[in-house]
């Protein structure tokens, strides 16, 4: 079990600022297990309830008669209770004698009922906490592979609580511009998503490939105290929330946030009040900010292709659109929609986005767009331009509308939209090209699409890349594979062919988030 560190016992009944107030329910002594809760959101909870009259206390005491604990198995908080009180038996403050197994070991479910209901419900089996049974400290599995794209990563894993903790310094990293930091957080993170069970001991990670020093004792402090104090530093501290604020604006970067903030700019309506020139971009982002800031659902994103795909059609029949990014790797929810526009026959695709984007822009669908032209070249000696985590094909940023007409019927509107080359290339579904989508009113809604891919998928890249140069000698990028040893293109009509080149097992869509 893991070690969990000890705190001094109070064996009175405590005097904090519960001690002050009537309780409603003196038989009820209430105390909220930190351990997974976090402190904010434990010190709510506590407000919370003492002013529906509940005696709830800060410090663990004799006088405790339920305990309350949110993401943890009755034999975590026992063995918790135990380290707390070194195994002894407590005297209370009138001569009682406590032990850890005496008090009811609460779900939060019980607490929150009880809130909704004003008075401390009874307590049923599906109150009680569950115990679960000791897993080995051993990983079924000790040996992980050291790039991410040799691993099979799905949506759904094992070790959630530690990974948004590891994901948070992460993007704390990257708004401070420190991508190495950033990089080395996700890298953790992305092997903790791939492991074949829930870590419950820092022993499990011992001998594993992409774990720092400081990923570690982020993990070790989230195993043994439920939170990191650095993690809940970081997601308190102002800059922080200001600089996910103003990066939230569709068109600023970490580097026009941090200059904003250091003049006093902290939300978008402060921005709005600077009197500050923006680009056009930056005007629309700001404008649709709270529409952009909402989560797309699967079914949106698939009726936003429908749209986009009659206006391909419309131009180039015989063209195909392909939904990518989050959504194709199994996600029902997320920030942006990605398409990728292709046609069989080579060449075909070629001045098609300016046509699209005249046939959306005439049904009224685009509150917003930014097109480019195709500047991708390849040469005999090898690639023309350095790889880069944004391919240079034809491509339209546009932010979308969803409306409703009086009628009723569901009009969607488009996203981003980008072209490619036909087989003779590498195929940029692993690039991600993002638009957006929301419709809940009758009114125009804004969607947003971005180039660059979510951070599961980025880092998949990232590490195919990494591993094309390291292991391979080859170059990678969204348009070709470069063998630099034979100075030459490898050809590919599929990702399964670029596997195959790289010598690595194909791994799918809902395998790579990374």
């Amino acid at each position: 079990m893991v070690p969990l560190k000890r705190r001094k016992v109070n064996c009175s009944v405590t005097s904090d600022s519960s001690g002050d107030r009537t309780s409603k329910f003196p038989g009820v002594v209430i105390y909220l297990l930190e351990r997974k809760m976090g402190a904010s959101r434990r010190a709510f909870l506590t407000r919370l309830g003492r002013g529906k009259g509940f005696n709830i206390e800060y410090s663990l005491s004799c006088s405790i008669t339920h305990i309350v604990s949110e993401n943890n198995s009755g034999e975590e908080v026992r063995t918790w209770l135990d380290h707390q009180t070194g195994g002894q038996e407590r005297e209370g403050g009138e001569g009682r004698t406590a032990r850890p197994g005496s008090f009811h070991l609460l779900d939060i479910v019980w607490y929150t009922e009880s809130m909704h209901a004003g008075i401390p419900v009874i307590i049923l089996d599906r109150h009680r906490l569950q115990e679960r049974e000791k897993p080995g400290l051993e990983l079924a599995v000790v040996s992980v592979p050291s790039y991410a794209c040799q691993r099979h990563t799905p949506l759904l894993h094992h070790n959630i609580t530690l990974t948004d903790a590891l994901s948070i310094l992460a993007e704390n990293a990257e708004l401070g511009e420190n991508e190495g930091r950033g990089v080395a957080f996700r890298r953790a993170a992305a092997l903790l998503k791939s492991l074949p069970q829930e870590v419950r001991g820092a022993e499990q990670l011992r001998g594993l490939p992409c774990l720092g020093e400081h990923s570690l004792r982020v993990i070790k402090e989230v195993l043994e105290d439920g939170v990191s104090q650095e993690v809940e530093t970081t997601t308190h501290s102002e800059q922080f929330k200001a600089m996910k604020a103003l990066t939230g604006i569709f068109g600023v970067g970490a580097k026009t946030a941090d200059r904003w903030f250091r003049e006093g700019i902290h939300t978008p309506y402060d921005l709005q009040r600077s009197g500050h020139t923006l680009n056009r971009a930056q005007r629309a982002g700001l404008q649709y900010y709270n529409e952009l800031n909402l989560p797309v659902t699967k079914s949106e994103a698939v009726a936003i292709g429908q749209i986009v795909e009659r206006a391909v059609h419309a131009v180039l029949p015989g063209a195909e659109i392909t939904l990518i990014g989050g959504f194709r790797r199994g996600k029902q929810t997320g920030h942006d929609v990605d398409f990728l526009i292709t046609h069989p026959d080579e060449g075909r695709e070629e001045g098609l986005m300016p046509k699209v984007v005249s046939w959306l822009e005439a049904q009224g669908f685009l509150l917003y767009r930014k097109t480019t032209g195709n500047s991708y070249l390849e040469s005999k000696e090898g690639p023309a331009r350095p790889a880069s985590n944004m391919d240079r094909f034809e491509r339209c940023f546009s932010i979308f509308r969803l409306s409703t007409d009086n009628e009723g019927r569901e009009i969607q509107t488009g996203r981003e939209i980008q072209t490619g080359d036909g087989p003779q290339t590498y195929s940029p579904t692993l690039t991600n090209i993002d638009p957006h989508t929301h419709s809940d009113s009758p009114h125009p809604l804004p969607q947003t699409l971005v180039v660059v891919g979510d951070h599961a998928q980025k880092l998949f890249e990232r590490e195919l890349r990494r591993w094309a140069v390291h292991e391979k000698a080859m170059t990678l990028s969204s348009h070709a594979l470069y063998d630099r040893k034979r100075t030459q293109y490898l050809r590919a009509s599929s990702e399964e062919e670029i596997f195959a080149h790289l010598g690595l097992e194909y791994i799918p869509p809902c395998d790579r988030n990374a």
